[in-house]
């Protein structure tokens, strides 16, 4: 293994220096883009390995809805991040072909309310004309196609992979990560290694394992990290030409005395819709291939799906996909930033947030002559799908960490002033 006096390195911004070789664990979106980013900006002098256990994209980021959305976090410490994210997608659409690639498009989103239980009272004026449930009530337009858009994930994640393997480098391993290996004194990241006995060699280890990121010691010495299982189903109506671009945040009650569920529909350009909700702690196996969802979840969506339309009815939709994911939980949900206690180059995620959301690991050099640290963020329940807002950081070559950063990650000062201590 080659000493670190020894490593190539590259210039950074400010002054400091880039490790020579980055693994990525996680080949999820999350992994998948810190890898482009980290790959792209250093123009090929900086190597940059994706290590996968299963399949690109095959677990949240593989089933997830795949929504985005302009200003809907205007107000929170994430504001700006989410506005340069929703920026980022419309360039990467248009370098990637997004469109025809993976989805992406810009589309209406609205809101309404939908009782399961039939009703002779007529349809609500202005929903578009594939949502024929005469239950709807309470409809209003909560997003634009300049402000809310979607991308297919998968298709996303794998797109993205493939244009940086092509054009910047970018490497795939597939196997177990079992452990993050350390040098001599302990005080710096120096591989990983995997559970066939395999190891592989890096100066920077970045962890974007989602909910499997709490099964590493270095992890779990830290904070807990837990899953939470959301559910969807992925339909293709039989004529797909008449499901209007609408995304749909809906509050549904199965029946009068029973809790609000508050699931989402999202058609896609690829002719399917999807639809999702109904999450549950749980513990996720070890592969994410053997996830699958809870009979009773499922078949609650398809009762969702039809009463929202009859072209989303059984008979009248193929069905392509009935499915769970696992999204990485923390014990109090809060975004939060960090470095591992006497350790360099290793970069950890330490919280997250329930509902569409996304972990993402910096690194940010913050003198000249300051070691590599560890820095992530995780949203807050309320931020939607953020695919590769990493860049906010890497745009600046990978210096100073920017006004976002140090507002949204100092945890400990928010939750204090929040609790008056």
């Amino acid at each position: 293994m080659a000493s670190k006096a020894a490593a190539p390195y590259i210039a950074g911004g400010g002054g400091g220096s880039i490790p020579r070789r980055v693994v990525v664990c996680g080949g999820g979106v999350i992994g998948v883009c810190t890898a482009y980013f980290l790959a792209s900006k250093s123009a090929g002098r900086l190597s940059v390995i994706v290590v996968e256990k299963s399949s690109i994209a095959s677990a949240a980021s593989g089933k997830a809805g795949g929504f985005l959305a302009l200003d809907w976090c205007d107000g929170t410490p994430v504001s700006e991040l989410a506005r340069a994210s929703f920026l980022l997608h419309r360039q990467l659409a248009d370098l990637l072909d997004g469109p025809r690639t993976y989805g992406y498009r810009p589309l209406t989103t609205l809101s309404l309310s939908v009782a399961a239980s039939a009703t002779s009272g007529s349809r609500t004026s202005g929903l578009p004309p594939w949502v024929d449930c005469t239950t709807a009530s309470m409809l209003r337009k909560i997003g634009t196609p300049e402000t809310t858009a979607q991308v297919h994930p998968q298709l996303f994640t794998r797109a993205l992979l493939s244009f940086a393997t092509a054009e910047h480098g970018v490497q795939v391993v597939y196997g177990d990560v079992q452990r993050i290996e350390l040098n001599g004194t302990e005080d710096c990241a120096a591989g990983v290694s995997f559970r066939d006995g395999r190891t592989l060699s890096a100066d920077a280890v970045v962890l974007a394992l989602g909910p499997w990121s709490g099964r590493l010691p270095l992890v779990s010495s830290l904070f807990n990290v837990s899953g939470l299982k959301a559910h969807s189903i992925v339909l293709r109506p039989q004529e797909p030409n008449a499901i209007s671009p609408h995304a749909l945040f809906l509050r549904y009650q199965p029946t009068p005395a029973s809790e609000t569920l508050d699931p989402e529909v999202y058609p896609r350009p690829t002719g399917e819709v999807y639809i999702c909700g109904l999450s549950k702690e749980a513990i996720p196996p070890d592969d994410p291939e053997e996830i699958v969802g809870e009979p009773g979840s499922i078949a609650m969506l398809h009762e969702i799906a039809a009463t929202v339309s009859n072209h989303l009815k059984v008979g009248a939709a193929e069905l392509v996909a009935e499915q769970a994911c696992f999204l990485p939980c923390t014990d109090d949900g809060l975004p939060v930033i960090g470095e591992i206690p006497g350790q360099r180059a290793a970069m950890l995620p330490l919280a997250t947030a329930v509902g569409e959301s996304l972990m993402v690991q910096l690194l940010v050099r913050h003198s000249p002559n300051s070691s590599w640290k560890l820095m992530f963020l995780v949203h807050n329940p309320e931020v939607p799908l953020l695919f590769g807002f990493l860049c906010m950081w890497l745009r600046e070559t990978l210096g100073e960490a920017s006004t976002i950063s140090r507002h949204i990650f100092n945890r400990e000062e928010r939750r204090d002033s929040a609790t008056g201590t």
